[in-house]
């Protein structure tokens, strides 16, 4: 799961008008990188660069508007984004998938895990689970882990900010 979460958090860091858009720095993707444990996520300004516009193209996987698109869209980060399927044990860890070599540079590295994590999520959730906000001013991606699958708001808070919007447009249009 490691993969899908990390591609929502890069795609939501990096949309316009969220953390000045295009101007994210270094900082803050290495701030995501570390908190889903990606070793060795320092970052020059180059691969900063790099892996903004590579958030803006996770993008595209959230806002498919259906199976076959969202695939589509996978299958496109998949032919850039890795270099094979390696099985490792690094860390001390039980065995995972790796989509590149080990010691491939933190850009390829989290091409690969954003890529291949999301293609194995599609996998598991048929295609579906993937999603952006329906609140109309909301634009955060999310990945639905929910029980039933029928997750529409990257929030508890969107969701409720939605209904009460929903009870007040009802109450005027009552009047």
């Amino acid at each position: 799961m490691t993969g899908a979460h990390l591609a929502a958090d890069l795609a939501n860091l990096v949309v316009e008008g969220r953390t000045g858009g295009g101007g994210v720095g270094a900082g803050e993707l290495e701030a995501v990188l570390r908190t889903h444990e990606i070793r060795r996520p320092a970052l020059t300004t180059r691969q900063a660069q790099v892996l903004r516009v590579w958030g803006a193209r996770l993008r595209a996987v959230f806002e498919a508007s259906g199976t076959e698109e969202r695939c589509t869209a996978i299958n496109a980060l998949l032919v850039e984004g890795t270099a094979g399927v390696f099985l490792t044990t690094h860390d001390g860890r039980r065995p995972h998938l790796h989509f590149t070599p080990e010691d491939d540079d933190v850009v390829g590295r989290v091409r690969a895990v954003t890529a291949g994590g999301l293609a194995i999520f599609a996998v598991e959730a048929e295609g579906r689970r993937l999603g952006v906000c329906a609140r109309s001013t909301c634009v955060t991606v999310f990945v639905d882990t929910s029980r039933n699958g029928r997750r529409e708001y990257c929030s508890a808070r969107c969701g409720n900010h939605d209904a009460v919007q929903r009870h007040r447009t009802q109450l005027r249009a009552g009047r």
